[in-house]
């Protein structure tokens, strides 16, 4: 598989957007994704709205490696299928990522993906092709948001 991470890092950021802080949002300050909370306990630190503000992707691409994409195997799922899981993460927990794709290729959904998850995408792919586990994921993917209260 390849390293894709950049590719889907800028896909996703372009969804994510710039600075918000809305009230009614339980997340709070939050810039490119990253919450104010996610990135004080990143930096070490407590941090200004200012700061958070003046946040750039360099700041936050590093946050988005190790806590999302390394942690759902992205340079070792396909490409394609690796924006999904990866995006996935991003917005409902890297776990829950990781079991939706370990139900979708019938392996034990334990949430952590590892060399027996890894070999079991490959069987799929190699069966059924890239699209299709991309179609099948994103489909359970939105049943998944079809079903949350604020959607």
């Amino acid at each position: 598989m390849q390293e894709n991470y950049q590719h889907c890092l800028e896909m996703i950021l372009h969804h994510e957007g710039g600075y918000v802080n809305h009230p009614d949002d339980p997340g709070g300050a939050t810039n490119l994704g990253v919450t104010k909370r996610v990135y004080e306990e990143w930096v070490g630190r407590r941090v200004t709205l200012e700061t958070m503000q003046e946040l750039q992707v360099s700041d936050v691409a590093p946050i988005y490696k190790k806590n999302y994409w390394a942690r759902v195997k992205g340079d070792q799922l396909p490409s394609g299928l690796d924006l999904c899981v990866f995006d996935f993460g991003v917005n409902a927990g890297t776990g829950r990522a990781a079991k939706y794709l370990q139900t979708l290729v019938l392996t034990k959904a334990d949430g952590g993906i590892g060399p027996n998850t890894l070999a079991k995408v490959q069987e799929y792919v190699d069966k059924f092709n890239v699209k299709h586990a991309i179609d099948h994921y994103q489909n359970n993917r939105q049943k998944y948001y079809e079903e949350l209260s604020t959607f």
